[in-house]
């Protein structure tokens, strides 16, 4: 559980004086009535999924990663650790007051998520006065991931778009694609090896050489790493290894994440697009 939420590294508006101190720094966005902003929010924490939203305004999402979505409109959006998202927000409110912007804690509790909530401000340019009132609220049940989930489902390449193009592995075209490798990646809760708690995946805590695996690679050190990860996950006890995945060149990997911890998980494939099918 972070210590705050910060927006732009400032932290949250003063929305009510038990929670939040006098003299903090806030976001705050200048907008014009009528005028439409792109907004591109990041989650850029280590642990912790944050729900977005910003009172009254509906968000239309273009994009995330890179690539175009089919645009349909969200009142707030769960964005998991290393996500980013583009919103269209059109300034179709009236100006009688600011509005709040809201990145707020996801997956923990109610009463301590009210204490590391990261507020800003949307300030229109006729605006008559301060955000008031109660924060707009997020997902009914702090611990109901199956609202995130299906806002997940519910998002779209956009393929007719111009810009960047899934290559022929896309998922839209996945019942043709020859499978070279299938993997099981399997995450548990964190276990002792060698007296020391570590996290593991398919039974491997990785363990970070001295030599970096791509120096290793490219000069053909040996000794450096071991391409012997396994497809399925270890039946033995857990290991510390520096076990590589071999992937083919060209090749067609499908991967399986089974999440066995009672915590959501995020992944991330350094270098490379993935399609969930």
């Amino acid at each position: 559980m972070p210590d705050g939420v910060l927006i732009n590294g400032k932290g949250p508006y003063r929305y009510n004086d038990t929670l939040v101190p006098e003299g903090i720094d806030f976001e705050q966005i200048d907008v014009k009535p009528g005028k439409t902003y792109r907004l591109r929010v990041h989650n850029v924490g280590i642990s912790t999924s944050l729900n977005f939203r910003i009172q009254n305004h509906n968000l239309l999402l273009a994009e995330t990663e890179g690539s175009y979505t089919v645009q349909q409109n969200y009142t707030s959006l769960d964005i998991h650790v290393g996500q980013s998202y583009s919103f269209l927000v059109t300034m179709d409110q009236n100006a009688s007051s600011d509005y709040y912007i809201v990145a707020s804690a996801r997956f923990v509790n109610e009463s301590r998520w009210q204490r590391v909530t990261g507020v800003g401000i949307l300030h229109y340019s006729n605006s008559k006065g301060k955000a008031r009132g109660h924060l707009p609220p997020g997902p009914d049940d702090q611990f109901d991931k199956t609202f995130s989930m299906n806002q997940a489902r519910s998002i779209r390449w956009n393929v007719s778009a111009s810009g960047a193009r899934p290559n022929p592995q896309g998922s839209f075209r996945y019942g043709s694609i020859n499978v070279t490798e299938i993997y099981v990646l399997k995450n548990k809760p964190p276990v002792k090896i060698d007296g020391k708690r570590r996290a593991t995946l398919s039974g491997i805590s990785f363990a970070n050489p001295a030599t970096p695996i791509r120096l290793a690679d490219h000069y053909k050190l040996k000794g450096v790493y071991k391409l012997d990860f396994p497809t399925k996950p270890l039946t033995g006890s857990p290991r510390v290894e520096t076990s590589v995945i071999n992937g083919s060149f060209r090749g067609f990997m499908e991967i399986i994440l089974q999440n066995n911890d009672t915590k959501m998980h995020t992944y991330h494939l350094s270098g490379y697009a993935f399609f969930v099918v």
